[in-house]
């Protein structure tokens, strides 16, 4: 098969363009965990992020968050395009500083809660989620 120099151009672009939706995936998410942690640390426990190791399905994935005492929770998805899942304000008034929704995934790919505690700290926990294609399990 032969290629004008136009076609292999094209081509050269359109697989560059392809190669940097993760990257550009992955910047949207440390920009979102930015703006809501005004680029604090974040420290670990404290938060409870429930996710399937497996999800056969991308379009309904259930996850649940579960942070004692905690003002919000934000929930991220790093390989979306959009990684902004939910977040999640606690009043005084609430019972319990926990919520559960259901997320649609990409792909395979890891799922981030961060807590914001009541004296200004934060704290992360992470799941890996494998998304399988028509839920042969591969």
């Amino acid at each position: 098969m032969k290629f004008t120099r136009r076609e292999a151009l094209a081509l050269g672009l359109g697989a560059t363009a392809v190669a940097m939706l993760p990257m550009r995936a992955a910047a949207a998410a440390d920009d979102a965990i930015a703006a809501f942690t005004g680029g604090a640390d974040m420290g670990e426990g404290g938060i409870t992020l429930t996710a399937p190791e497996i999800a056969e399905n991308g379009n309904t994935v259930p996850i649940s968050v579960d942070a004692p005492g905690a003002e919000s929770i934000i929930v991220l998805a790093a390989g979306n395009p959009t990684p902004g899942v939910a977040q999640f304000n606690f009043g005084e008034a609430a019972g319990s500083q926990a919520a559960s929704t259901r997320m649609r995934l990409a792909g395979t790919q890891d799922v981030i809660a961060i807590a914001k505690m009541p004296d200004g700290s934060f704290v992360k926990a992470s799941s890996t989620v494998k998304v399988t294609i028509g839920g042969c399990g591969g």
